[in-house]
């Protein structure tokens, strides 16, 4: 008798992912009002706004720049909402090719929202497509090549451009200076970031006590994408290993558990400073070396982990490479060698820090 087959196990998916997705967008605020901290961004922003309303008209392209986790997917649909618009959504590595640009704004309706996030990834070509379509709303389309292809001008109707970068420099300044309005978010204080949470938490039906919040709000790097991210971490802790309720302790033991210690800094970023301070004597070392001893792709750390511990007075970017600084010695409870890069005198016969070529 012949065996029966074997049953190739079937992977079923869980709705945890799902679930975690959705209680991200249910902290999303829906309003101008709603929205905490940035001030004077806000301010700026709903002046814009009401004026376009009181017009009866679209709004104008707005530009918004800042760190990853600001606010400027939220803000995006916020002002979607706020002029009762659709919005629609792309990103500049889904747009590689002016035909892809055009396919997108060929479908946007009137007084629509579009928003592009990342769009300094955008190829160029789209890009100057786009300098049209922004300022005539009007797209000249390509049919065929060589001598024989012709342009067909195609009319958009009015519509409302809101692009996201996080390196603004990226984006030529004749795209930057089509846009009606440009806003920069910065990074959030303490105290409004305990704002957040304490509206997060409310929402999350999760019981706080206020030195939870603000152990959570000060290791979260002023970034409230991560401060809620991490009070969900905690609230898992607080129902697991305490009485569901978030304080002091309870937010200290969580955070331990998740490896985000009191600055916030995670595993990557110990990591990096580990290895310059013990394997490199505090550097300067280049960035492809400091990612091999990490692990890591050279883009993980440049990107991920530097931004951070450059704004945190942990790391130094120098012509010769990466050098930590007494900050990042006294961090990891080390003492910095005298011939550390910051401890050498200046004019003591030896190069100097910022001297030579980059690693």
């Amino acid at each position: 008798m012949t065996a029966p087959p074997e049953k190739t196990p079937r992977l079923v998916a869980t709705d945890a992912d799902s679930d975690e997705r959705t209680q991200e967008a249910a902290l999303r605020p829906r309003t101008l009002a709603e929205f905490v901290g940035q001030e004077r961004l806000r301010e700026q922003l709903s002046l814009v706004l009401q004026a376009a309303r009181a017009r009866g008209g679209v709004a104008d392209h707005v530009l918004l720049s800042g760190a990853p986790g600001l606010g400027k997917t939220t803000l995006a649909m916020i002002i979607a909402a706020e002029m009762q618009a659709p919005l629609r959504i792309t990103s500049g590595p889904a747009v590689q090719h002016a035909g892809d640009l055009a396919a997108i704004l060929s479908s946007v309706g009137e007084g629509e929202v579009l928003f592009f996030d990342e769009m300094h990834r955008m190829a160029r070509p789209a890009e100057e497509m786009l300098y049209t379509a922004m300022e005539d709303f009007r797209v000249d389309v390509i049919v065929g090549k060589g001598p024989g292809a012709t342009a067909i001008p195609l009319d958009l109707p009015p519509f409302t451009l809101v692009a996201a970068t996080t390196r603004t420099g990226l984006l030529p300044g004749p795209l930057r200076d089509r846009f009606g309005f440009t806003g920069h978010l910065e990074l959030y204080e303490p105290a409004e970031l305990e704002r957040v949470l304490v509206r997060s938490a409310g929402l999350l039906s999760v019981q706080t006590r206020r030195d939870g919040v603000r152990e959570i709000a000060s290791r979260s790097r002023g970034t409230p994408r991560i401060a809620n991210r991490l009070l969900r971490r905690v609230r898992d802790f607080a129902e697991v290993r305490a009485d569901g309720v978030v304080t002091g302790p309870v937010a200290r033991g969580a955070l331990t558990v998740f490896e985000v210690d009191e600055l916030g800094l995670d595993r990557l970023d110990r990591a990096v400073l580990d290895a310059l301070c013990r394997r490199f004597g505090g550097g300067p070392v280049g960035l492809g070396t400091l990612a091999v001893a990490v692990a890591e792709e050279r883009e993980t750390v440049e990107e991920v982990a530097e931004p951070f511990l450059v704004r945190a007075g942990l790391l130094a970017r120098t012509p010769r490479g990466r050098v930590a600084t007494p900050a990042a010695w006294g961090h990891l409870g080390l003492t910095a060698p005298p011939r550390s890069p910051f401890a050498a005198a200046a004019g003591d016969g030896e190069p100097d820090l910022f001297s030579g070529a980059a690693v």
